[in-house]
C-alpha cells in the first residue's frame, strides 16, 4: 500500500529557511547534494551578516559622537554666543578679574600709655600730692614685717633749717625743688624717715641726687607720734635714689642712740624697705594718672 502525496508539488529546498528540505529526484532515488551551490549560499550569509555588523557600527559611533556633541553645546551654551571667539563675547560673559580689592580702616590697638611719662613732668603729673596722700594709712606691711607710722610734714621750702641739712638743701634749690615732704616709721625702736623732694622735671630731679654725698648731704629724721626721736647725734645709715621727677632720701636708725654698724640687719632692712616702698608709690601714681588718661 502506498500513501500518496498531499496538497501539491513537493517542497523546495530554500538555504534560507531552515524548515524547507532538500530536493529529491522524481525517480525516488537518492540525489547528491550541490556543493557548490551550498558553498555560495554560505558565502553570501556570511557577507550579509559581516555588512550588517559593518553599518549597525557606523550607526552606532555617529549616535554616541551626536550625543556627545549635544551634551558640550549644552554645556557651553546654546546659539552663536557659544561659537564665538573670547574676543567677540560679550562683557558680562567674562568674568572681570580687575576688581577693586575692598579697603578696611586700620584696627590695630595703640599702645599703652606709660606710666612714667606722667611722673617724668609737672606737666602730665598733676594729681593732688602731699604726704599723706603718698603715704596713707597708719601703718606699712612689707612681706610679714609691719612698721608703725608716725607724723608727716610738707614744706615749699626744700632748704628748711629744720628738714635736711644745709648742703642738701643748696643742691635742692639750686635745681629747682618746689616741695619737700618727709614721713617717718618703726618698729622694735629702729625708726626711719624718708624725704621726697619735687622737682619740675626728670632731668633736674636725676642731677639733684647725682650732686647727693651721701655721708653730709642728708635729710634730718622726723619724730612724732609713734617715732621717738632718732639720730640727732649718732652714727645713721643714709641713702638716696631718684625716679621721675622725684628724688628720695632715707635716714635709719637707734632711738636708743646708738650708732649702725655694717651687722645692724634691722636698720638696713628697715631702709631699704622704705626707699622700695617710696618708689613703689611714685609708680603707682604714674599708673592711676595714665590710666584715666587713657579712659578720657
Amino acid at each position: 500500500m502506498s500513501f500518496g502525496q498531499q496538497g501539491g508539488p513537493p517542497s523546495q529546498w530554500d538555504p534560507w529557511k531552515p524548515q524547507s528540505q532538500q530536493p529529491w529526484s522524481s525517480g525516488g532515488g537518492e540525489q547528491t547534494p550541490d556543493w557548490a551551490a551550498l558553498a555560495e549560499a554560505s558565502e553570501i550569509r556570511n557577507k550579509r551578516r559581516r555588512l550588517f555588523f559593518i553599518v549597525g557600527g557606523a550607526l552606532a559611533t555617529v549616535g554616541i559622537g551626536t550625543a556627545v556633541a549635544m551634551a558640550v553645546v549644552s554645556a557651553n551654551g546654546s546659539g552663536d554666543e557659544a561659537n564665538k571667539p573670547t574676543s567677540s563675547l560679550s562683557s558680562a560673559a567674562i568674568p572681570s578679574a580687575t576688581g577693586t580689592a575692598p579697603s578696611f580702616a586700620p584696627t590695630s590697638v595703640p599702645p599703652p600709655l606709660d606710666p612714667k611719662d606722667f611722673i617724668a613732668s609737672k606737666a602730665k603729673d598733676s594729681a593732688p600730692l602731699s604726704a599723706r596722700i603718698l603715704y596713707p594709712g597708719t601703718q606699712l606691711t612689707m612681706g610679714s614685717t609691719v612698721y608703725k607710722k608716725g607724723t608727716t610734714s610738707d614744706t615749699k621750702n626744700c632748704a628748711a633749717a629744720d628738714t635736711v641739712q644745709a648742703s642738701l638743701g643748696k643742691i635742692l634749690n639750686a635745681n629747682g625743688c618746689t616741695q619737700f615732704m618727709r614721713v617717718s616709721y618703726t618698729k622694735n625702736g629702729v625708726s626711719v624717715t624718708v624725704g621726697v623732694a619735687v622737682f619740675d622735671t626728670e632731668a633736674q630731679a636725676a642731677k639733684a641726687k647725682g650732686q647727693v654725698n651721701t655721708k653730709r648731704d642728708i635729710v634730718k629724721s622726723l619724730s612724732g607720734g609713734a617715732v621717738k626721736p632718732f639720730c640727732n647725734s649718732a652714727i645713721c645709715r643714709t641713702t638716696s635714689n631718684s625716679y621721675g621727677r622725684y628724688a628720695y632720701f632715707t635716714i635709719a636708725g637707734f632711738a636708743s642712740g646708738k650708732n649702725v654698724t655694717e651687722q645692724d640687719t634691722p636698720v638696713f632692712s628697715i631702709g631699704n624697705n622704705l626707699a622700695e616702698f617710696t618708689f613703689r608709690q611714685i609708680h603707682r601714681r604714674g599708673e592711676a594718672q595714665a590710666s584715666a588718661a587713657a579712659s578720657e
